[in-house]
């Protein structure tokens, strides 16, 4: 858990490489002042697995709350995310499977992150360019940014005990099938460094896990200027 927001539900993160195309230069599309609220649409995708079990990835209930530093230094952002993921099963495995998601956001600073698709059959991974944003570190931690880069950051970080009783922290909780959920309240994080356009876009990684498969899907939100 981090930042001041709530979360409801369980999810897991884990660190599978997400792949952008880089297109610099990319123009802005508004400027952000305080308190911008930006509702944004979320979205759908279902794919059907090996087994015909259907896996439905939903995004719904998102928003974000844009403000600039309390001195109004045009390279730093706040942003307040709100929004709900989750997973649905039906069909064979829907009972016995066990179900992974894990929301974060991707933050560019000059960079085309609208590129990022869910092409490719639904893995999200799209077409292969000149940047790849693999997930570090916890959202709530603040991003630092240039132009032309770009980062992807995870939304969980669970502290738990390993095999030798010893504290470890886990992206990720186990949760059975057919449905599982997991909702952000005024998560916050900050950008800094970046003196250009700013961008973010949602992302939710669901992976389902069977005794004789393993079936995963990424679905991606609508960018968001920051400014």
């Amino acid at each position: 858990m981090f930042g001041n927001g709530k979360f409801v539900g369980a999810a897991r993160t884990f660190g599978a490489a997400l792949v952008a195309i880089a297109a610099f230069g990319f123009g802005p599309t508004g400027t952000a002042h305080a308190d911008t609220f930006i509702p944004l649409p979320g979205g759908t995708i279902t794919r059907e697995l090996a087994d015909g079990t259907t896996l439905t990835v939903r995004l719904d209930g998102e928003s974000a709350k844009i403000s600039g530093s309390m001195g109004s230094t045009p390279m730093h952002r706040n942003v307040w995310v709100n929004g709900r993921a989750s997973v649905d099963l039906a069909g064979p495995s829907a009972q016995g499977s066990t179900i992974k998601i894990s929301p974060g956001y991707v933050v560019g600073c000059q960079v085309d992150i609208g590129a990022l698709s869910s092409s490719g059959g639904g893995t999200g991974e799209g077409d292969t360019g000149a940047g790849t944003v693999t997930p570090s570190g916890s959202l709530g931690a603040g991003i630092t940014l240039g132009p032309g880069q770009a980062v992807s950051r995870l939304m969980l970080d669970l502290e738990k005990p390993d095999d030798y009783g010893m504290e470890s922290h886990k992206r990720y909780n186990k949760v059975p099938g057919p449905r599982a959920s997991v909702t952000w309240v005024d998560e916050t994080f900050s950008v800094d460094g970046c003196g250009g356009y700013a961008q973010a876009r949602t992302f939710v990684m669901a992976e389902v896990d069977t005794s004789n498969f393993i079936g995963n899907v990424v679905l991606w939100g609508t960018p968001f200027s920051m400014g």
